[in-house]
């Protein structure tokens, strides 16, 4: 595959897996009762969903970060992320993407910025620089688009708030997922629920995307433990991709640098660049 669509693959596989991957990631509290009558947390989760459901999210808002695994589909390529989330301010994340031709790909990203790894083998014609950088916001105001929008969407509440806003919502019932005891919920949506939750300002561009994919709905599945953590969520979008994400190492310590700029090359200056060639000719 070549440097520029490698970046291309990456950078929306990236972008799509972690707005999809926002899903509801906590600290939450462990706190446990001996009382052996007590109504358990996976039987309120399977009880009384929207309350267990909105307990999530109030645990959520509290997350400082997240340890991810991802596979999945995006942009018609097969990917397998790993990484952490820092949602500070700005959000920050760390994502390594598994590459059968070039060996993993490292992905930060600080704000609206991307910065891609550039593979050794690459790194001559650009200058021996290590990362490429995409700020997502200049190239969507290139676009007509705010960019910047939807990465505020990068929201640890996006899908438990998905399925509080929607209806039919089921409990599948208690599963295990990575060795934690947790309850499986599940719901098929519409795209437009999925589209009121959009950025009034990218909502055509995605309602665009989800009718050139065919896809009318989307299925979201969640799963939660018993400290009212998220521990696992898949997102299923017809053609235009499906994911499952893994959760671990809540409020784990988590330091993500911004790359030197005398090791990076700015991928909108290359355009620029490049266009510039061609009014030469």
């Amino acid at each position: 595959m070549s440097l520029w669509k490698k970046t291309a693959v990456v950078a929306v596989s990236a972008l799509t897996a972690l707005t999809a991957s926002a899903c509801g990631v906590a600290t939450g509290s462990s706190g446990s009762s001996d009382a052996p009558k007590q109504t358990s947390v996976l039987e309120l989760l399977a009880s009384d969903l929207k309350g267990s459901l909105q307990k999530t999210i109030d645990a959520t808002d509290k997350s400082d970060s997240v340890t991810l695994t991802m596979t999945g589909t995006a942009a018609g390529q097969k990917i397998s992320m790993q990484g952490v989330l820092d949602l500070g301010d700005p959000v920050k994340a760390e994502m390594t993407m598994a590459d059968p031709s070039d060996g993993p790909t490292t992905v930060r990203l600080i704000g609206t910025a991307f910065y891609v790894e550039v593979p050794a083998k690459d790194r001559s014609s650009m200058g021996g620089k290590r990362w490429l950088k995409m700020d997502m916001g200049s190239i969507g105001q290139q676009a007509g688009m705010d960019f910047s929008k939807q990465f505020e969407d990068i929201d640890p509440t996006k899908q438990v708030k998905t399925l509080l806003a929607s209806e039919g919502v089921t409990v599948v019932g208690e599963e295990t997922v990575n060795g934690a005891r947790t309850v499986h919920y599940t719901v098929t949506t519409p795209v437009a629920t999925q589209l009121a939750q959009v950025d009034a300002k990218l909502r055509d561009a995605v309602e665009k995307q989800f009718t050139a994919a065919g896809v009318k709905e989307v299925k979201v599945d969640l799963w939660v433990d018993e400290q009212y953590r998220p521990r696992r969520a898949a997102t299923v979008m017809g053609a235009m991709g499906d994911f499952v994400v893994d959760y671990t190492d809540y409020g784990k310590a988590v330091t993500i640098e911004t790359p030197p700029p005398a090791e990076t090359t700015d991928f909108a200056e290359m355009l620029q660049g490049l266009k510039g060639l061609g009014t030469d000719n």
